[in-house]
């Protein structure tokens, strides 16, 4: 008999393991850890749903976010113990018995946005449906020095907070400019140097004892238009803001293209004329200063004679378009610049422009578009809508301070 066939046969038997022996720890709390991770996402996405299509019932939920029944109402469950939804009584008009509906809480939540530009700033608060509005806006002249910004938005907002019910989630702060993400501050804004090598977010946190973001304005822009705009369902537009500046975001396979250091898309200070005006960045001729709402407005000033406001400027060209069909010719033939380069390079499903003077009237905007036709990549054109947004700044800080909301509750399974 060979050594093999020697040994104990119950030698060779495995050890036997007792049913009572408890689990292993570490495997214990990892599969604790996932369970928690899968319900966040869970809830994440009814969060998305309802900021999707709004007030839902539980049987609409199941079906547009393709979870089960037991797992909605759990979610629905969950998220209402922690303040982000409440119920509300259905339409009056509906037939039968139907459910009560869900929505992100608006009367036991709120949220501020403050947005700070060049001339007017203002702050707006919102409860965590994303609408905004005139009564809960207060707006104020920027201040000229960047201590007496901080005290106006902390006396602004404190003062918003007090006709405002329910738990404060959060602020978002837009601010121009270019914001380095690795730094957390803002390393240069051309229009309003007092926010150079500032972050005012954190410095109102510290204020307020509140988490508050800090946000690109035209990076929040892009969320606005896709949270509650008309770029709801797409994965790959562009924003360009022609208000104060020239700003442009890039929303690519639905995040936000933010580059190294967050800071891609300063379009507006592409050298387009070298003999030009000097731009608040330093150089000659930016694109910004002859492609944008201050470009024309400052012009209309010097044809008048004297300091005119966007709204004056508006009224003006309004009623005497004739008169200053040179100036709107200029900037118009510079935005079509803009607008084809964005399309050339970034070959965006839809391209929105935000704006008053151009932007915002129907037929000087056909008339930009005229112009884009023969500086655009026809094959690039052919794929790409060109929209005059609805979406304000006001809005946009709402939305980036949802979507940080929604960020941190789960990451995104996309």
């Amino acid at each position: 008999m060979c050594p093999a066939d020697r040994r104990d046969p119950a030698a060779a038997m495995p050890p036997h393991v007792p049913p009572t022996m408890p689990p292993d720890e570490p495997a214990a709390r990892e599969n604790r850890v996932e369970s928690t991770l899968l319900r966040r996402i869970n809830e994440r996405r009814l969060l998305e749903a309802i900021q999707r299509h709004g007030p839902s019932s539980r049987a609409t939920l199941t079906r547009v976010s393709g979870l089960t029944a037991p797992t909605v109402s759990k979610a629905v469950h969950s998220l209402l113990e922690r303040g982000l939804l409440e119920e509300t009584a259905p339409p009056e008009s509906a037939l039968g018995r139907p459910g009560r509906l869900v929505r992100m809480a608006a009367d036991t939540a709120a949220v501020l946005g403050v947005v700070i530009d060049a001339q007017v700033s203002c702050v707006v608060a919102a409860g965590l449906d994303g609408q905004v509005s005139d009564r809960q806006t207060r707006r104020f002249a920027t201040p000229s020095t960047y201590a007496a910004l901080l005290d106006v938005m902390e006396r602004e907002c404190r003062g918003l907070l007090a006709t405002v019910p329910g738990r404060l989630h959060g602020v978002g702060v837009s601010v121009p400019g270019l914001v380095n993400e690795r730094l957390q501050e803002i390393v240069f804004c051309p229009n309003l140097h007092l926010l150079d090598k500032r972050n005012p977010a954190h410095d109102l946190a510290a204020r307020l004892g509140v988490d508050c973001l800090l946000l690109q304005e035209t990076d929040a822009l892009c969320l606005s238009e896709r949270m509650y705009g008309d770029a709801r369902g797409l994965h790959d537009f562009a924003m360009l803001d022609v208000s104060t500046g020239l700003g442009l975001g890039v929303m690519t396979g639905g995040e936000v293209l933010a580059g190294h250091s967050g800071m891609a898309g300063e379009l507006g200070h592409l050298t387009v004329d070298p003999d030009g005006l000097r731009c608040g960045c330093g150089n000659r001729g930016c694109l910004e200063t002859l492609a944008t709402d201050s470009a024309l407005v400052r012009m209309l000033s010097t044809r008048a004679g004297r300091a005119l406001s966007v709204e004056e400027a508006a009224d003006l060209i309004r009623d005497r378009a004739a008169d200053f069909q040179h100036e709107i010719r200029t900037v118009s033939e510079y935005l079509a610049i803009a607008i084809a380069a964005v399309i050339n390079i970034f070959n965006p499903t839809a391209l929105f422009v935000h704006g008053v003077l151009l932007a915002g009237a129907a037929d000087r905007f056909a008339r930009v578009l005229d112009r884009v036709r023969q500086r655009t990549l026809t094959a690039s054109l052919a794929d790409c809508t060109i929209v005059a947004t609805r979406s304000s700044k006001r809005q946009a800080a709402i939305a980036g301070i949802m979507h940080h909301l929604t960020n941190t509750w789960a990451p995104s399974i996309r």
